[in-house]
């Protein structure tokens, strides 16, 4: 089995009241291991703000990122959290309750990242497994087989 996302990367049933706090808690993981700093959480939400909920890809999942940065980023990773309830993003594909965290080096590896998340979002009932875990341990299995 292929780890795409590390066990200390995932969280299940986390509190948010919304959308800023659901992007800084699936931050969190990435600096609670020195993955990113603090700012790569800023510029997340900053993106958001400025840009609108583009990071809600599809029904009920987001996927929050901010531009590759070598400085702030100290190892590309990717974190993973479900959410004790929904949140808005003031988008169609409301309410959000799945929050993936990409933090990329380089523009290379955000792209290739980007791919493979695409790949696996877009296998047959994969959000909706996620979305029914329940255990950290069940998450880690359904997102890492």
């Amino acid at each position: 089995m292929e780890e795409l996302i590390k066990k200390n990367h995932i969280a299940v049933n986390v509190k948010a009241d919304n959308w800023e706090e659901a992007i800084r808690e699936v931050g969190k993981l990435l600096i609670d291991d020195n993955c990113i700093d603090e700012e790569y959480i800023n510029n997340m939400v900053k993106s958001v703000k400025e840009l609108g909920p583009y990071i809600v890809l599809t029904k009920g999942f987001a996927l929050a990122h901010a531009a590759p940065d070598e400085e702030i980023v100290h190892q590309t990773s990717v974190s993973l959290i479900t959410l004790d309830k929904p949140v808005e993003f003031g988008s169609p594909n409301d309410p959000v309750g799945v929050v993936m965290c990409l933090a990329c080096r380089d523009h290379s590896t955000h792209v290739d990242s980007l791919s493979n998340i695409a790949k696996k979002l877009m296998s047959d009932g994969f959000l909706n497994s996620v979305s029914n875990c329940t255990t950290l341990e069940e998450l880690y299995r359904v997102v890492n087989n």
